[in-house]
């Protein structure tokens, strides 16, 4: 999934918000240390996301019996591969 900057923005700055309304939680970082800081891991993971997507898909691809993106049998394996990957960290 690609998100645009604005929006990474705007998710970042939602998590601020709800981190700071916790009165639990004491900051040693600046708000804008702290935004950009969430910035980078959302970006990062979303990177991350895409990168394991485009993995498992060659790899589905390249099974000798071919599948139809979408069906049951896809989705499973898709499903599974993908959680494995991420488990795995991807490399």
């Amino acid at each position: 999934m690609v998100l645009t900057e604005d929006k990474i923005n705007h998710l970042s700055h939602l998590v601020v918000k709800g981190l700071q309304e916790d009165a639990e939680i004491d900051f040693t970082v600046s708000h804008d240390n702290l935004l950009r800081l969430i910035k980078q891991a959302i970006f990062h993971e979303f990177q991350r996301d895409d990168e394991v997507d485009q993995f498992v898909r060659k790899k589905l691809g390249s099974y000798q019996k071919k599948m139809v993106e979408g069906s049951p049998e896809w989705e499973v394996l898709y499903r599974k591969f993908f959680n494995e990957e991420m488990k795995r960290g991807h490399r």
